[in-house]
């Protein structure tokens, strides 16, 4: 077994860059569930990781952004164009943390759209980055498809990345590269499944719709 990586080596940003277009538009990160915006569910499931605060938190946004910075955390836009996808919240993430003072080692990346995953996902993705010697652990679990099966299924957008791969991802969207599982997929990476009898079903669901925001806000 690898040596446990710190809390304080990881960087880790809250994805809320998107267009929202499946909500009509709105910035899905300021959208109200239980009485708080999305990323602020991110935000204190961050905070209170079981194996401890990350080093850094940050936000991935492009609009709004002075409402975000209100939460007193840094707010990193892309630095691509036109909304280009999660990636370019990779990539903007791993710009900053390669330029701060305390350049973190490791990346965290969350949506802010999924606001129950898990209070050990940064625990359970850390042990299996060191121990799998892996540059990147990613999120997997179960969803039910339409026949009714269970398939488990990875989730890209929670990842946790050596940020020396910061060079890898400017080549791969230089090339025209958008799609998350394309660039890890050439990586070493190791998926986490999330099916202990004990994880919640609903850790990953996340929030597309409006319809779907309220339907989980219900149960």
């Amino acid at each position: 077994m690898q040596a446990k990586i710190s809390p304080d080596r990881i960087g880790a940003v809250i994805l809320a860059g998107g267009r929202g277009a499946r909500m009509g538009g709105v910035d899905k990160g300021l959208q109200v569930f239980r009485g708080q915006p999305l990323f602020a569910h991110a935000l204190a499931r961050l905070r209170n990781q079981t194996s401890g605060t990350p080093g850094l938190i940050a936000i991935n946004a492009n609009r709004n952004i002075a409402q975000y910075a209100e939460h007193g955390l840094p707010v990193w836009p892309d630095t691509l164009q036109d909304y280009a996808g999660p990636l370019a919240g990779f990539l903007a993430a791993f710009d900053h943390c390669t330029q701060t003072q305390n350049k973190p080692d490791y990346l965290l990346t969350v949506p802010c759209d999924s606001p129950l995953f898990p209070l050990d996902l940064l625990e359970r993705l850390a042990g299996a980055l060191a121990d799998g010697q892996a540059d990147i652990a990613m999120a997997s679990a179960p969803e039910v498809q339409e026949d009714g099966s269970i398939r488990v299924r990875a989730q890209p957008v929670f990842c946790l990345m050596r940020t020396r791969l910061r060079d890898s991802l400017q080549e791969f969207i230089a090339a025209g590269g958008r799609k998350i599982d394309t660039w890890t997929g050439q990586q070493r990476q190791v998926l986490v499944a999330f099916d202990r009898p004990q994880d919640d079903p609903r850790a990953f669901l996340n929030t597309n719709t409006l319809s779907e925001l309220q339907q989980l806000e219900q149960e």
